[in-house]
């Protein structure tokens, strides 16, 4: 019963079926937090990625998180009382463009940094303000 198992799983395997897909992890530093993706490889050679947008890891200080939803309420004239998280939308808290603009306007301000335009395009929550903001500064 044995060999004919092995038979049968070595037909398989040279198939194809039986082969667990090859893991691969990678690593890189960005200053103030690590990355860390992991892929796995088919048999034809293509990566599938195995990220998931519902996890993320907060890298920015809470400091700056603080500093950002400060500003924020300020500037769209919030109550104290606004529940604001990291994950908060400008346009979700009734921001539109040029709000989002004076919001970066202000932070340059606050944080003393200069938000090329690109970057200021790409700032939509108080946690990609505040990331970019410790990624400039620190």
């Amino acid at each position: 019963m044995a060999t004919l198992t092995a038979a049968i799983s070595g037909k398989a395997a040279a198939a194809g079926y039986c082969k667990a897909p090859a893991l691969s992890w990678k690593g890189s530093r960005v200053p103030g937090r690590s990355l860390i993706s992991m892929a796995a490889a088919t048999r034809s050679g293509r990566l599938i990625s195995l990220r998931t947008p519902r996890f993320r890891v907060y890298a920015a200080k809470a400091e700056t998180v603080n500093k950002v939803m400060s500003i924020v309420k300020t500037q769209l004239a919030l109550g104290a009382d606004a529940a604001l998280t990291p994950e908060s939308k400008f346009t979700d808290l009734g921001a539109d463009s040029l709000d989002t603009v004076e919001i970066v306007m202000a932070l340059e301000e606050e944080f003393e940094i200069t938000v090329e335009e690109d970057n200021a395009q790409s700032i939509t929550t108080i946690q990609d303000a505040a990331e970019l903001i410790d990624k400039l500064v620190g």
